[in-house]
């Protein structure tokens, strides 16, 4: 009569294929959700920007403050993962920044802790590199 089962051998193998598939697999995929969760503070800095040149058309310089920015006044990002702030505004110039919340899943994130907009007579540089921009 034969034995109906797996030997110890076989489920130990299958573990040790499992726990490399799964070693491999999660720090990928934790570095696909930070690059997703990027988009975040992109289309926060990207709404900031169109509300500043809207401003900008009205008033003649850029806003020194979110307030009054329409669609643009949130302090945080839409899904809060990153704090958004004028750092500085001159005239016909602004930079804008959106600095990765402690207390959220972006902060481990440590090459794009912080997005940056900079913005001179409507032409814009973005920082610190187009990879954070996810460009």
């Amino acid at each position: 009569m034969r034995a109906i089962g797996f030997t110890l051998v076989e489920v130990a193998v299958v573990l040790a294929v499992a726990t490399l598939l799964v070693t491999l697999a999660v720090p990928s995929s934790l570095g696909y959700l930070q690059k997703s969760r990027r988009s975040d503070a992109v289309t926060a800095l990207t709404r900031l920007q169109q509300a500043q040149e809207q401003f900008r058309a009205h008033h003649g310089v850029y806003s020194v403050s979110t307030r009054a920015l329409l669609g643009a006044s949130a302090a945080r990002s839409e899904a809060a993962y990153y704090d958004i702030t004028l750092v500085r505004v001159q005239g016909e110039r602004y930079e804008a920044r959106a600095l990765a919340r402690a207390d959220a899943a972006q902060a481990k994130d440590q090459e794009c802790t912080q997005l940056t907009l900079s913005v001179v007579e409507g032409l814009a540089e973005f920082g610190p590199n187009a990879r954070c921009w996810n460009r």
